[in-house]
């Protein structure tokens, strides 16, 4: 599949390292390690960290042809503080070069050949407005792709109005436990069930699935009105940086795949434990990894 991924591209500083990351950029290149073309558009500045981000995108395996070097913003950075759980907290600084992402009418046309199955994003690059701009002209040049939207909600970096209108779009929604009620809340819905949260929601949006990533409890899954609870793999966390974007990618992978809800599940339950097994957001694995934590279970 053929998969448009939209948002920023950053630094993880984490003490004394940097990692590169970027809830989409994770994604996708997660997605291109399952085998998949995926076209990235975002921004780095034109600075000594855009340079790497750029050459660091390309040894990962991503075209680098939609990262636009904005000359006037410097590459995006997030400072990343990790408790002794192993979850992260974020400081996002902005503006950042992400945030003036561009396409012209040659990106166009090179982005429809062959035309998107997908395109995905996440919320915070959508409160630029440019960048939300750039989504939206995306989504309307390319009718017949399908719509995959990770919610992914960061202190200060959503509103309502824009998580509303982001669901409103999505054909898929994944989030995450918290996130659950933090979305009940700004609807004035809260649902006493995970699975009355994913029907009505689904019902209320259009979603042809939707899932709730629970941490090491594993994930919920609406897809074709099948609800499934599957549990999550134990292993030992390095980080969960980037877990959930892998997560999203093996998500997809399964829906597009047309996999039975059970698999598509339990497939991204386990890439998402084994980068979370694994300090950074894109982190080195293999299938037989993949496949060696699937026979430990």
């Amino acid at each position: 599949m053929h998969t448009i991924g939209i948002g920023e591209i950053l630094w993880d500083l984490i003490g004394d390292a940097e990692y590169l990351g970027g809830a989409v950029l994770n994604f996708s290149v997660q997605l291109f390690r399952l085998g998949h073309r995926v076209s990235f558009v975002s921004g780095v500045g034109d600075d000594a960290r855009g340079a790497r981000a750029l050459k660091q995108a390309r040894d990962l395996g991503l075209p680098t042809r939609f990262i636009r070097t904005v000359p006037d913003h410097p590459t995006g950075i997030v400072t990343v503080t990790v408790d002794a759980g192993g979850q992260p907290s974020y400081v996002i600084h902005r503006p950042a070069a992400y945030d003036f992402a561009s396409l012209d009418e040659a990106d166009f046309v090179a982005l429809a050949s062959p035309p998107p199955d997908w395109i995905a994003f996440g919320t915070l690059f959508s409160m630029h407005p440019q960048a939300r701009q750039l989504l939206r002209t995306v989504i309307q040049r390319f009718p017949h792709a399908r719509c995959f939207y990770d919610i992914n909600l960061r202190r200060d970096s959503y509103t309502p109005e824009l998580v509303a209108g982001l669901c409103e779009v999505a054909h898929v929604v994944k989030l995450n436990d918290v996130e659950v009620g933090m979305v009940g809340r700004m609807f004035g819905t809260p649902e006493t069930t995970l699975e009355s949260f994913c029907r009505s929601y689904a019902a209320r949006f259009g979603w042809q699935a939707v899932c709730v990533t629970r941490g090491s409890e594993g994930c919920a899954l609406l897809l074709g009105g099948e609800y499934l609870e599957l549990p999550g793999y134990r292993v030992t966390v390095a980080d969960t940086v980037g877990a959930g974007d892998a997560f999203a990618a093996a998500l997809l992978h399964g829906i597009h795949a047309g996999l039975p809800a059970h698999e598509v599940g339990d497939f991204a339950n386990r890439l998402g434990a084994l980068v979370a097994s694994r300090a950074g957001g894109v982190p080195h694995w293999s299938p037989e990894e993949l496949q060696e934590l699937s026979s430990q279970a």
